[in-house]
């Protein structure tokens, strides 16, 4: 699943936020770059195994285009 990645304020305590907008409500966030793109992705299986204890749809990732 695709992620972005976007600063956070300092007044927002810094950091990095990482969304998975594939995925609604998935995000994350980290004092680096890597670590919010690390956290991301624990999110991301957390978000796929919620849904399927749910018996939700998980939406298939989108292929990037180049």
């Amino acid at each position: 699943y695709r992620v972005e990645l976007r600063p956070l304020s300092s007044g927002g305590g810094g950091g990095f936020v990482a969304v998975a907008p594939e995925l609604p409500g998935c995000m994350s966030d980290g004092e680096t770059p890597q670590e919010a793109l690390a956290n991301a992705y624990d999110a991301i299986a957390c978000w796929i195994e919620a849904a399927r204890e749910m018996g939700r749809e998980i939406p298939q990732p989108r292929r990037a285009v180049a």
